[in-house]
């Protein structure tokens, strides 16, 4: 029995560590003034966590029960360190606003966004870190993905993961860099790469990187919300406008993502006529604004550009194949990289035919090994040109690797069926 709540205990902390951990370390961040720090009370609070909820059970609000744990441990820092007096007061100020819910009113001003995520994605986006550090930093904090689940989606191993996010912290400790937005003269700066984490967050909720769940809107929802308060900050820049629109493009499938049984549905498979039309208006409205600008297409433009495609064919045969497949040619131009080829392929494989976009996909084998779209999509080919043993064989290989646990168990009923039919 006690085996059996120390795991369920396990699962809890998992998961709201997944939902809520950016909040967390956000918040803890701005009282204490250090990001470091505040990752690792965030990281004491959940092996307290641990240890106390098999016995006591799981709270009812476990984020505010990390939280709580988290600031003791804060005041208990700043008594060590002599320093409580200075920041006493901030805690005070915050827990009486609290309770009362009194806000004081302010003049809007717009380069002023009160977005403690977004703060916290700026602060772990900062150019003095290299790209890769500042990747893993905020997919940490941010997203609130495993070392384990960072090294897949850089294609990296642990213990240069865990490197780069030791490091990182200490940079920012050590440059005593501030928690807030940047000025509108270093955004741009840091712009690229705090697209890219609100994108890897979105995906995060669309396609979930490994656990149970099919999908995690809430993830998903918090990254468009981020998204739009980016467009608010910079309102001169297109990326960020494009970025949204692909996001409530791809947000617009969600009902339909999953199936009765729970298992994720491909494009192919699902009702279209279930798609939020709303979502889909949405996102048309902001690649008009995007198209309308002297700026041009850039990475998200091209990417929305591509999820349009898919968003306004009546049926997936009348999918536009030749023109995804032009856009595809132009991203790969724009930003080379062994995924964006094997997306290029699945183009490929409609536009040219399998057997031309098997060749390609072989040939990303030695870039992408262990990567489990990759044998997902060569299990598709061989089964579409009618290699049926291969297909089951490359299903089953892509099935054994790392990945969602219900994206495994459809590859496995399709490694099945294939060699039955």
């Amino acid at each position: 029995m006690t085996g059996s709540r120390s795991a369920t205990a396990q699962r809890a902390v998992e998961a709201v560590w997944r939902d809520e951990s950016a909040r967390i370390v956000a918040a803890l961040t701005r009282s204490t003034g250090d990001f470091g720090w505040a990752e690792d009370l965030a990281q004491e609070a959940l092996v307290e966590a641990l240890a106390r909820w098999p016995e006591s059970g799981i709270p009812d609000a476990p984020g505010a029960w990390l939280m709580t744990v988290a600031r003791r441990r804060a005041v208990d820092g700043w008594r060590r360190r002599e320093r409580l007096a200075d920041r006493e007061p901030l805690f005070v100020t915050e827990a009486l606003r609290a309770e009362s819910g009194d806000v004081v009113p302010e003049l809007a001003d717009p380069d002023r966004i009160d977005d403690d995520v977004l703060r916290l994605v700026f602060v772990a986006c900062h150019p003095m870190l290299p790209a890769q550090a500042r990747l893993a930093l905020t997919l940490r904090t941010v997203a609130g993905l495993t070392t384990d689940q960072i090294a897949r989606v850089m294609l990296m191993s642990v213990p240069a993961v865990q490197q780069r996010i030791v490091r990182a912290k200490r940079a920012l400790a050590e440059a005593d860099v501030p928690f807030e937005v940047p000025d509108r003269a270093t955004r741009p700066a840091r712009l690229a790469s705090v697209l890219q984490v609100i994108y890897l967050l979105f995906t995060e909720g669309y396609a979930p990187a490994s656990g149970e769940q099919s999908v995690r809107p809430d993830v998903a929802r918090e990254a468009v919300r981020l998204g739009r308060q980016l467009c608010a900050l910079m309102p001169g820049e297109t990326e960020p406008v494009a970025l949204v629109a692909l996001m409530e493009f791809q947000s617009s499938r969600f009902a339909t993502r999953v199936g009765a049984d729970g298992a994720p549905l491909t494009l192919a498979q699902q009702d279209r006529s279930r798609w939020d039309a709303s979502a889909i208006g949405r996102a048309q409205e902001l690649m008009a604004q995007v198209e309308a600008s002297d700026r041009g297409w850039g990475y998200y433009g091209l990417q929305a550009a591509i999820a349009q495609c898919h968003a306004v064919a009546r049926d997936f045969d009348g999918t536009d194949w030749q023109r995804i497949l032009r856009l595809y040619d132009a991203l790969v131009e724009l930003a080379p990289s062994p995924v964006l080829r094997l997306n290029r392929a699945v183009a490929v494989s409609f536009v040219e035919g399998p057997d031309a976009a098997l060749q390609e996909v072989d040939g990303l084998r030695a870039d992408l090994a262990g990567f489990r779209p990759l044998e997902a999509v060569r299990g598709e080919l061989l089964e579409r040109l009618g290699r049926v043993d291969a297909a089951a064989s490359a299903y089953l290989a892509a099935a054994e690797l790392p990945g969602n646990a219900a994206e495994g168990a459809v590859l496995r009923v399709r490694a099945a069926d294939v060699t039955v039919r």
